[in-house]
């Protein structure tokens, strides 16, 4: 059942999504060759309880950790560890934090250092498809207005996106309904009414779709070994539109 919030329930998820934007600005600034991923998720959980909140990955159905932390092929869920970031890697960083009972999600892929063309394309690319996603998520559409926008964006660019790992619905739990694919025929699925929040995240591939589970039974890679980006924030459909609670 899909969850409609309140104007309450939307403020407060508003300061969640707060301090989770000003989790991943941190990231931002911080990340740099010669720093372990493990380094990155420290800093993150002194950040999200700086601010009287609760890490929403941390323990969630047994993860380890603060934050997700990709590098390179690794699409999402890595766990962080001793792994050092080295010039020329990509980073996807997901954040979750919990403030007063309720969620906020959202992650970014970042350089580190001097990276290549097709990495900076890649980047670009996700983030925007990220964008005309979220464009789409407005009274009267449908949620696969919102698929299809992502899909198109992406493959425009001789990308592919991830189809085994999707977005949801947030609130008072960090996964709700309704599923949120990065693919699909517009004019599908539920029809998007004011009150619903959801966490877009398109994973786009330099190469196939297709991913794999890595021993950990966490971290998810490209199969092929292709480099992935990610790119993700919580949005709440208002009446006169999308309002983004993670921007950054």
């Amino acid at each position: 059942m899909i969850n409609i919030k309140s104007q309450q329930e939307i403020e407060i998820m508003r300061q969640a999504g707060r301090v989770v934007a000003e989790t991943l600005q941190e990231m931002a600034r911080v990340v740099k060759p010669g720093l372990t991923t493990l380094q990155l998720d420290t800093i993150a959980r002194r950040c999200i309880e700086k601010f009287e909140a609760q890490p929403a990955f941390l323990g969630y159905q047994g993860f380890p950790a603060t934050i997700c932390a990709s590098l390179n092929e690794e699409v999402v869920h890595g766990i962080p560890g001793s792994r050092l970031l080295k010039e020329g890697d990509i980073i996807s960083i997901d954040v979750g934090a919990r403030l007063k009972g309720y969620y906020a999600d959202a992650a970014a892929t970042f350089p580190v250092g001097k990276i290549s063309s097709q990495a900076e394309n890649l980047l670009e690319v996700t983030r925007n498809s990220l964008y005309r996603g979220i464009e789409k998520a407005v009274p009267g559409n449908r949620l696969y207005d919102i698929s299809a926008a992502v899909q198109a964006c992406a493959e425009a660019a001789g990308f592919s996106v991830v189809r085994t790992y999707v977005g949801h619905g947030i609130g008072s739990e960090l996964h709700e309904e309704p599923q949120v694919p990065n693919f699909g025929s517009p004019g599908r699925g539920p029809l998007l009414e004011p009150g619903m929040v959801l966490a877009i995240e398109p994973m786009v591939n330099t190469g196939g779709w297709e991913v794999e589970t890595k021993k950990d039974q966490w971290t998810v890679v490209t199969k092929d070994g292709s480099l992935s980006a990610h790119f993700e924030h919580t949005v709440a459909i208002l009446q006169d539109g999308p309002e983004i609670l993670t921007s950054f």
